[in-house]
């Protein structure tokens, strides 16, 4: 899964329009292997992306649960948290790497 693209369920408050917009862009992006379409397939990347917002749309609003709304501040203090930990693992192996390259 994309990592830029974050969970929108059962938020407080209740994920907008725009975030919905977002993670189409993300996902479309993602799925077409582009960050920005040709003036040919501008288009369809861009209907693309509103019908994808639309359906997220429909699926946020139509999900039940019984847990409690997630907190939006600590829902991205885990993400930077988890972020951070990837970064520093990513750091330490490039280290690791040039040490054996180094040695070798």
């Amino acid at each position: 899964m994309c990592r830029n693209i974050v969970p929108l369920n059962n938020l407080k408050p209740a994920a907008t329009d725009q975030e919905c917009q977002d993670a189409a862009v993300q996902f479309v992006r993602k799925i077409s292997g582009s960050n920005a379409p040709s003036r040919a397939n501008h288009a369809v990347f861009d209907r693309a992306v509103a019908e994808i917002a639309e359906a997220t749309r429909r699926l946020l609003d139509d999900l039940v649960t019984s847990a409690p709304p997630k907190n939006r501040e600590q829902e991205a203090a885990k993400r930077q948290a988890r972020s951070a930990e990837r970064y520093e693992a990513i750091r330490v192996y490039q280290e690791e790497k040039r040490a054996a390259r180094a040695a070798g």
